[in-house]
């Protein structure tokens, strides 16, 4: 944070003396670097805490929040670049390119030493989040370079700009997918890559089990994830049940990555699987439509 924040303020004064837009947007990218890595710190330092009562699940979408937060940074910082780009496209300025190229290159050292480093716990979202901001930081600060050595054999000052815009793209293209992925887990969606489908026909192939319904699954954090569902079995002894649940959580766990269960056992069928209430032995097609929409639990 503190090789960041340093980087931050050289970069952008360089930006100014030489005229580059490059560099002033590479410092915009690294204020959203140093608040990532802050946000990813104190993400990591809160879902270490304990399940209390008031957060039950404990704090493990602190992470996702920050992961969030740091997308969604980048999303603007990468549109403003854009707009300033089209900007010095219309109205060129001249730029002094060995002083860009200077800078870059302390900057591809410091953002590759740190990328490197965030690489080995980039499979949470929330460090993704922050590698993906390094990662990114690294390749456009090496195109700064590539910039500043094109200006300066041809002159072309728009080299400046269009770099820009290609800088903007790839902070939209990393930011997107974190985006989408923190808001599915705030919205507790289905987690992405697992089949409910597939879910449902693996659990309903464990002996004793004759349906299952009512089928949630979400994430709490980025690793962990939950489930809630109704199993109907035969009606039998609760010793016997507990072997069937026993099976359901190993295919959950082995199959699914899902420790967190809370499965409900029913014995009585119902002709609607999502709602109807109503025994099948004492239910006429009148009955199970009028009560097919409520579903009670006993």
């Amino acid at each position: 944070m503190v090789l960041t924040l340093a980087y931050v303020i050289v970069t952008f004064v360089a930006g100014l003396r030489a005229h580059s837009l490059a560099l002033l947007s590479e410092a915009g990218h690294n204020v959203s670097d140093f608040l990532a890595l802050a946000l990813s710190f104190a993400a990591v330092y809160f879902q270490k805490r304990p399940a209390d009562g008031q957060r039950t699940f404990g704090y493990q979408r602190a992470g996702v929040l920050a992961a969030f937060v740091n997308a969604a940074t980048l999303l603007v910082i990468a549109i403003w670049i854009a707009m300033e780009a089209v900007h010095r496209l219309a109205f060129p300025v001249a730029v002094q390119p060995k002083l860009m190229m200077i800078v870059a290159v302390a900057g591809v050292l410091m953002n590759g030493v740190i990328a490197a480093l965030l690489w080995g716990v980039a499979h949470d979202v929330n460090m993704r989040s922050a590698f993906l901001h390094m990662a990114g930081d690294t390749l456009s600060t090496a195109a700064v370079i590539a910039g500043g050595f094109g200006i300066l054999w041809t002159g072309l000052n728009w080299i400046d700009p269009v770099l820009s815009l290609i800088i903007a793209a790839l902070i939209l293209w990393s930011s997107f997918g974190i985006v989408r992925e923190t808001l599915n887990i705030l919205l507790e969606g289905t987690p992405s890559g697992l089949s409910l489908a597939e879910m449902r026909t693996q659990m309903e192939a464990v002996e004793g089990v004759v349906n299952v319904h009512d089928l949630h699954v979400w994430s709490l954090g980025s690793q962990s994830r939950a489930l809630a569902c109704h199993v109907t079995i035969a009606d039998i002894p609760p010793s016997e049940s507990a072997v069937i649940l026993e099976n359901l959580n190993h295919v959950l766990r082995e199959h699914f990555h899902i420790a967190h269960s809370t499965v409900q056992f029913e014995h009585v069928g119902c002709g609607a699987l999502d709602g109807c209430v109503v025994p099948i032995e004492a239910m006429t097609d009148e009955s199970c439509e009028e009560h097919g929409h409520h579903h009670h639990h006993h």
